[in-house]
């Protein structure tokens, strides 16, 4: 029953001590004589106690101010990657000459270790093109991409082994990881990693989506008036 009436009268103690912070303000020397205890054992006073957790929280926003450096650095180099590739694109004079320029861009700025290419309708000059496929929008092949052609959201992380088998045929089992940005009506782009850790569901697919309008809006420059 003691044991009962302590830990009742403790709760109100804390309870009241929550609505009354300014409280060990006006009787410092209580302060002072109150304890903590700490996680291996030994206990400490109230001052050195919320001198450690003023620490941890000092080392844990620091931690994050430098994730966030990272971060806007990362995206810094995005960005201008992706203007120079707009740019590139723009420059071009012919839908192979675009293609090529995409291509060589995502495997130079953009560290991809397997790029490809799917078109719908065939490119003149790039009937050799290893990184090109040509397989028409209504090819059974691309039953596996139908919901991701029809909403156009890019894809990351691991995709099914029927996905990779079309996108990179007898080296499939290379590619750990893909960046997919489908081109409703024109086709898609696959980004395939080795690194098991390259690319993730639910990472910011933002600059992937400006590249992809960058090449639609590119290659309907030679569209038939």
């Amino acid at each position: 029953m003691t044991g009962t009436t302590e830990k009742i009268a403790a709760h109100e103690v804390a309870s009241w001590l929550r609505r009354h912070p300014g409280f060990l303000k006006q009787f410092p020397d209580l302060a002072l004589t109150l304890v903590v205890p700490r996680d291996d054992g030994p206990t400490a006073s109230l001052a050195s106690y919320q001198l450690d957790v003023l620490r941890d929280k000092n080392r844990e926003l620091s931690r994050r101010l430098a994730d966030l450096g990272h971060t806007a650095q990362v995206n810094e180099r995005l960005a201008v990657r992706t203007q120079q590739l707009t740019l590139a694109l723009m420059k071009q004079s012919t839908v192979a000459d675009t293609l090529r320029a995409m291509a060589a861009s995502l495997e130079e700025d953009f560290d991809g270790d397997l790029v490809r290419l799917v078109m719908h309708t065939p490119v003149a000059g790039l009937e050799q093109a290893p990184w090109l496929q040509i397989i028409p929008a209504d090819s059974p092949l691309l039953g596996p991409f139908r919901d991701c052609l029809k909403d156009g959201e890019p894809l990351c992380g691991r995709l099914q082994p029927e996905k990779n088998a079309v996108l990179y045929g007898a080296r499939a089992e290379e590619i750990q990881t893909t960046a997919l940005l489908p081109l409703p009506g024109v086709g898609l782009i696959a980004v395939g990693s080795h690194d098991g850790n390259r690319f993730y569901p639910g990472m910011g697919t933002l600059f992937l989506r400006m590249m992809g309008e960058a090449l639609v809006v590119a290659l309907q420059r030679f569209k038939p008036a």
